[in-house]
């Protein structure tokens, strides 16, 4: 399972990575209670031709391209080339190229033998190196486990300082054979994460980041979990980085999800005030201009739209909030869902099938 693949997606970081959520968000559904015990309302979202729980991926936020799901698939088999091949066609399309290379993290952090073979064969390629860096960050978070601090071994603590260490020479490495690239920089923000950088020093890789690409989606998803509360800032960094960086980027960047991202991490009631006030249905509209005005190919679309398709089912603008899970069914590994891990397919049902009884009994 990838997060943010974009995730977050995006963006590409393992879903494990995020820490639990807090219980009492998911409470909220209680305050959209289902009449009967769903089984007309699944029925309803089976017509509109909407997929069950069982069909839901749990691996992906939408579907991947063609030859993105090809190159992966080669991987498998132990065939790197045409990664190689892909990463070379992407370019310097940043977001696109650290989406893929967290795909291709994720495997190898797994199995990395098609990895060694790249390396052997071409020792001085910027795109071998920097998926060895963000794979070796990766195993770093599978070795610390996702569970609470106070459930780590020191064991666990120990194989995870120790490999993100290792992990900062491999980054320095790949950003010297491809200056350019900020994607070495946004795997070290899951170290600075790990290790506990400095506020200060996280704003200095930070611009290392920006200055290479400043609307960059799947890096602003991972410096917002370095600033969220349950990590190393705050309620207001959060938010403050959050709405600064909605704020400066242009229609169509995406960052309108950053945001809402903020108010998910850090929203403990048990009702949906919160998600009503004046200030949200803002923050949601924005998302829908900038969900509207972005490249429908780009690879954090997804997790934006699955967010918008929540927080306007709690908002009751069911017909909007139907509209955006048409858009996005089949595919649950994104926020909001994500953080109920097994049960992220059933979760996504429950509120998808809510919005379509409500659909109905407004008709």
């Amino acid at each position: 399972m990838t997060v943010l693949l974009w995730i977050l997606a995006v963006l590409a970081v393992p879903t494990l990575i995020f820490a639990v959520w807090i219980a009492g968000v998911f409470l909220k559904e209680f305050f959209h209670p289902s009449p009967d015990d769903g089984t007309e309302a699944a029925q309803a979202a089976e017509k509109l031709g909407l997929l069950p729980a069982e069909r839901q991926s749990t691996d992906h936020p939408a579907p991947l391209p063609a030859d993105w799901a090809a190159a992966l698939d080669a991987v498998r088999r132990g065939d790197w080339q045409p990664a190689a091949e892909l990463l070379r066609a992407i370019g310097r399309d940043w977001d696109r190229r650290t989406t893929v290379i967290g795909h291709l993290a994720t495997l190898a952090a797994k199995d990395d033998e098609w990895l060694l073979a790249w390396e052997a064969a071409r020792p001085e390629d910027p795109d071998a190196a920097v998926v060895r860096a963000q794979s070796t960050v990766y195993l770093a978070w599978e070795l610390r486990g996702a569970k609470k601090a106070k459930y780590t071994t020191q064991e666990q603590f120990q194989g995870f300082h120790r490999t993100l260490v290792g992990a900062r020479e491999e980054i320095a490495r790949a950003a010297a054979l491809n200056p350019d690239d900020p994607t070495p920089y946004v795997a070290e923000i899951w170290v600075a994460l790990g290790l506990g950088y400095a506020n200060a020093e996280m704003d200095k890789l930070w611009a290392e980041i920006t200055t290479r690409d400043p609307h960059h989606v799947g890096a602003h998803f991972s410096a917002l979990q370095y600033w969220c509360a349950k990590w190393r800032g705050s309620r207001q960094l959060a938010f403050d980085f959050a709405e600064r960086a909605a704020a400066e980027a242009p229609l169509g960047s995406l960052l309108t999800v950053l945001p809402l991202i903020a108010h998910f991490e850090h929203d403990e009631s048990t009702d949906t005030a919160a998600d009503n006030t004046p200030e949200m249905v803002a923050r949601v509209d924005a998302g829908l201009a900038d969900a509207a005005a972005a490249d429908p190919t780009h690879p954090g679309l997804a997790q934006l739209r699955h967010l918008l398709a929540f927080y306007l089912h709690l908002q009751d603008r069911h017909e909007a909030a139907l509209e955006q899970f048409k858009l996005v069914d089949g595919y649950v590994e994104a926020l909001p869902w994500s953080y109920r891990g097994d049960g992220a397919a059933a979760y996504y049902c429950q509120v998808r099938n809510d919005t379509v009884r409500a659909v109905a009994a407004e008709a």
